[in-house]
């Protein structure tokens, strides 16, 4: 596999102040733990966390789909910053359990949420879905599409999942997390990003859709399907240069990052990233031991919580990472915004009131 592109370009001059200034988290109520597992699989709780660090993962309920845990999200995006949907003129949802091929999930999400009339598209990247969904929302906004995008990232992965197949049905769970991205005061947003996929990798990763069949004319099984050696060493090679590259990309190193969000797979990707960073894992924010891999929703999930229970405040350095499918990876460094700390008085106090 070639290396991802972009480690050894030169420094570049910042992106227009362009953040997050409102998120929503959703996740259902259904809590299948490891010992749930033990009831149909040839596992144990112990053998499950000693190896990906899950204790607990959730369940969509049989009627629930990835727009649902979209919608879901946004309202809690809502219930605490009532104004967040006024002025959106865009919808981008990541995600690789979309309800349909099309109509798209975010023009499913956009519907219910009275969003009707707003730009409304996937972005299919796997687990890499949040980060290149992130890049996509910028660049509309610092090129003039969009004034203010609404950004989603959901998953039913339980649906795509063969829930008899040991390898993999440990490992994915189902959530949704929502994002209002629009210009914030200088100095702060999005700084760099660095996006790549490489389709040589693709049999150790996919979830089958229309072809039977990939381009190599590998079959392809009805599940998802995870080659878990061939993903952990990509995964580990490409999280530490593309979140180098990315560092690079916006002119810092890794003692200028605050908290490290990277994509929620297994802790023992997380640790080996660590390793290569050179980042202690009290600046990095985990929390699969209790929703598991939800793909495109995992970095979401763990900003929301880290920014609800105070680690992430305003003006700290956060480097996001992920990888997935593709095989693809995406990094991207952000000043953090913190939307309750720059709001009007009024409105900060009502936000803050609701989020607590």
């Amino acid at each position: 596999m070639p290396q991802p592109e972009g480690s050894a370009l030169p420094f570049r001059p910042a992106l227009p102040a362009i953040g997050i200034t409102a998120l929503g988290v959703y996740a259902p109520e259904k809590v299948v733990t490891n010992a749930d597992f033990e009831q149909h699989l040839d596992t144990s709780d112990e053998w499950i966390f000693s190896r990906t660090g899950i204790r607990e993962r959730r369940f969509a309920a049989e009627n629930e789909y990835t727009s649902h845990m979209g919608v879901r999200a946004v309202q809690d995006l809502v219930r605490r910053f009532p104004h967040a949907l006024e002025g959106v003129d865009a919808v981008v949802c990541a995600t690789g359990s979309p309800d349909a091929l099309f109509p798209s999930t975010a023009a499913l999400i956009a519907g219910q949420v009275g969003l009707r009339g707003a730009a409304a598209f996937d972005v299919s990247a796997a687990c890499s879905g949040f980060v290149y969904a992130c890049s996509v929302a910028q660049g509309l906004v610092a090129g003039g599409s969009a004034k203010k995008v609404l950004l989603v990232g959901a998953e039913t992965m339980s649906k795509i999942v063969d829930q008899t197949d040991r390898g993999t049905a440990i490992l994915f769970g189902d959530g949704g997390g929502a994002m209002i991205i629009e210009a914030v005061p200088s100095g702060y947003g999005f700084e760099s990003f660095v996006l790549g996929a490489d389709s040589a990798g693709a049999e150790s990763l996919y979830v089958r859709c229309v072809a039977h069949q990939l381009p190599s004319g590998a079959a392809m099984q009805p599940y998802l399907a995870m080659n878990g050696r061939e993903v952990f060493k990509f995964a580990v090679r490409v999280m530490g240069e593309s979140g180098h590259a990315a560092m690079q990309k916006a002119g810092l190193s890794v003692k200028d990052v605050d908290w490290l969000i990277p994509h929620q797979a297994n802790i023992r990707i997380i640790e080996s990233a660590c390793q290569r960073f050179g980042l202690s894992l009290d600046k990095t924010v985990v929390n699969l031991d209790r929703y598991g891999n939800t793909s495109a929703a995992t970095i979401p999930l763990a900003l929301a919580e880290a920014y609800d229970d105070g680690r992430i405040q305003d003006g700290q350095q956060l480097l996001m990472i992920a990888f997935g499918g593709g095989l693809s990876w995406g990094a991207t460094t952000l000043k953090w915004y913190d939307p309750l700390k720059h709001a009007g008085t009024a409105q900060a106090d009502q936000a803050l009131e609701l989020q607590v």
